[in-house]
């Protein structure tokens, strides 16, 4: 075979071969594709049964794919966030909440971000297929039934988005659950971090002891801060400044419930004038500092800490009034109401002082608009304070004054009310109460718009001093016996020196006034003397017995006379003056030693002498009826003070039907407790 002939033969070999081989791969296709038209013609039903509705030309079809395509789009969109929402379940409801805090409000905050996507969308994909069903019922492009349906479908989705719970359809209730878990932990956080004081009664009398510890961690404050950003950002703010509230305000009930506070219920009718609860409001005074500078203190900057912003004040303006501050503030009210007497006065200036000490703190912690009702109340209190202690303080020179239409003391014993008189001016004059009382005059003449003159208190002090000093002279002449007069001067002229020398009343009186009462203490002293026991001695005259010239027996009868006759004056001046009353006891002594001195040794003298003249008789007793040294015994037990002596005076209504009686506490008073 020639080699032209070999090569076609080549040739034509190796293209059988290659179509053998293409017929192979075509067959292999033809193999592999055998499955994907079964799949095909499987599927052939559903897609013709989708597309039957559609009866439009192929170019009214080509036209609406767009439409279809911007529709189906943001539908589509907002199906892949909704099946991401129900993704965050399993950690929101877990308890990654108590472990890891910081990363919950993590997928909280992913919720609250799809959430917000699904809700601007949702509306915007309902509207876009609303214009593709629109689209296609004006055009006619698909079968009126199928258009009908959307339109259905389409309804239910309006409404679902305009009803109520709308959000929880959207989440299937997680965000509120999530929230109501954060609320929860919000209670729980505080609950297991508010521990009240362990305190007791007698605790804030040592305050400067006392430290009140912060009362929530830092670490808890930045959780529950963390925890309140996320509910006040889903409207949930008022609802965790009620659980605030709630439990700060019992945790500062419980720290002041160890101080026994019952007395702060206390009505107006349960008190039987302020005497009655002077111990309680002196604890009051000790209690109210420290529940402002410790308890109350740490609320406000816990609130500070913990809410910020604006919401801290409100929330602990209601701490403040749920645990008790407004109790505090009525109790002070209900003391203004008790009925008036100087000791009220008293007690009206120790609140005036304890409100006035925490005047800087309560503007601060209560100044704000949210605490209206305490600052109304505060001020109210002031104001009676105030009024009431002016109200007082003019009236007692009345009350002084009324004093005189009165009956002295029967025993000429100082009256109580000159006691309580010096002792209480000098406490309103005093270290203690003068600022306080100047202060509160200055603030009542300011709101009468009157001005305040510097010797205003000295002043009122001194015209009741003057009004006292005239009683004395009223009452001198409302006794019987002129003796007992001198010595009822004799006691309140001294008893008035002596009270008042080297005290703030004495220094204001000046010594002139000091000596002038001396002075007059000595006069009635030698007044009393020579009236009373200073005449006793002439009965022991020694006239006629020195040249008697009628014998022994007529000197003994001459002694026995006289001898009665001093015998029935003494009987006589010491049975009546047994009953009066020196009230000083270093006067008491003094006194009686005067006395002494002026019977006993005129009385010794004469018995030694004429003694023996009717000692021999048979009626001895009867003359010598005394030694000198009984004499001696019996004057120097004159004027004792008697158990259960009262020199009281019953204090006349006043006019006004307030002053029924003034008392004296034996605890602020070195005289003893009395009713003027």
């Amino acid at each position: 075979m020639d080699p032209a002939s070999l090569e076609t033969l080549t040739s034509a070999r190796r293209s059988l071969r290659a179509s053998v081989d293409k017929s192979k791969s075509i067959a292999a296709a033809l193999d592999r594709a055998g499955p994907r038209l079964d799949e095909i013609h499987q599927r052939l039903p559903s897609l013709e049964a989708a597309v039957r509705p559609i009866r439009a030309a192929k170019e009214a079809l080509t036209s609406v794919g767009g439409h279809i395509d911007r529709a189906v789009g943001p539908a589509a969109a907002v199906l892949r966030v909704f099946d991401a929402v129900h993704g965050l379940e399993r950690p929101l409801l877990s308890d990654q909440i108590r472990s890891d805090l910081p990363g919950y409000l993590s997928v909280l905050k992913r919720l609250e971000e799809a959430l917000r996507f699904l809700s601007d969308n949702c509306g915007l994909a309902v509207h876009w297929l609303d214009d593709i069903v629109e689209y296609l019922e004006e055009n006619s492009v698909a079968d009126a039934r199928y258009v009908a349906e959307l339109k259905r479908s389409l309804k239910v989705l309006h409404e679902s988005q305009a009803s109520e719970d709308a959000q929880s359809r959207l989440d299937g209730g997680l965000l509120i659950a999530s929230l109501e878990r954060l609320e929860s932990e919000f209670h729980r956080l505080l609950e297991e971090n508010s521990v009240p004081l362990s305190m007791s009664p007698s605790q804030p009398s040592d305050q400067h002891r006392i430290i009140a510890p912060s009362p929530i961690p830092t670490h808890v404050i930045q959780k529950l801060f963390m925890i309140l950003e996320r509910l006040t950002a889903n409207g949930r703010l008022e609802r965790c400044v009620s659980i605030y509230v709630d439990v700060r305000s019992a945790n500062v009930r419980a720290s002041l419930k160890g101080l026994d506070l019952e007395y702060l219920e206390i009505t107006a009718a349960d008190i039987d004038g302020v005497q009655s609860v002077e111990t309680h409001i002196e604890r009051w005074g000790r209690h109210l500092e420290f529940a402002v500078k410790h308890l109350f203190e740490a609320e406000y900057k816990l609130c500070s800490d913990v809410f910020g912003g604006d919401a801290w004040s409100e929330c602990f303006a209601r701490v403040a009034a749920g645990a008790g501050i407004l109790a505090f503030l009525k109790f002070g009210m209900t003391v203004t109401e008790a009925k008036d007497d100087p000791i009220k006065l008293l007690k009206l200036l120790d609140i005036f002082t304890s409100l006035n000490k925490l005047r800087l703190d309560f503007n601060r912690l209560f100044g704000g608009k949210a605490c209206l009702e305490i600052q109304n109340f505060t001020r109210d209190l002031i104001k009676r304070v105030v009024e009431g202690a002016c109200k007082i303080f003019w009236e007692l020179l009345v009350q002084v004054e009324l004093q005189r239409q009165m009956p002295p003391p029967a025993d000429g014993a100082v009256p109580r009310l000159v006691s309580f008189v010096t002792d209480y001016c000098n406490r309103l004059i005093g270290d203690d109460y003068r600022p306080v009382l100047t202060q509160v005059l200055v603030i009542h003449r300011s709101w009468k718009h009157e001005r305040f003159q510097e010797r205003l208190l000295d002043d009122a002090v001194l015209n009741i001093v003057g009004a006292l000093e005239q009683n004395f002279e009223v009452w001198s002449k409302g006794y019987d016996d002129q003796v007992l007069s001198f010595l009822f001067m004799m006691n309140v002229h001294h008893h008035f020196y002596k009270a008042v020398k080297g005290t703030r009343l004495g220094e204001l009186l000046g010594e002139a006034w000091l000596k002038e009462h001396e002075q007059y203490k000595d006069y009635y002293v030698a007044m009393y003397l020579r009236e009373s026991w200073g005449k006793l001695p002439t009965s022991l005259s020694r006239e006629g017995l020195i040249m008697c010239s009628g014998g022994r027996a007529t000197a003994r009868d001459l002694v026995k006379k006289r001898l009665k006759e001093f015998n029935e004056k003494f009987d006589e001046m010491f049975k009546k003056q047994s009953n009066w009353v020196v009230s000083d006891r270093d006067l008491r002594e003094k006194t009686c030693q005067m006395v002494v001195q002026a019977i006993v040794p005129v009385y010794r003298s004469y018995m030694q002498s004429y003694g023996p003249l009717v000692e021999q008789d048979a009626s001895a007793a009867k003359y010598a009826k005394y030694t000198a040294q009984a004499l001696e015994k019996m004057l120097g037990s004159l004027f004792q003070l008697k158990p259960g002596r009262s020199a009281s005076f019953k204090t006349p209504r006043h006019s006004n039907g307030k002053f029924e009686n003034v008392v004296v506490s034996p605890s602020k008073y070195c005289t003893a407790p009395t009713v003027v």
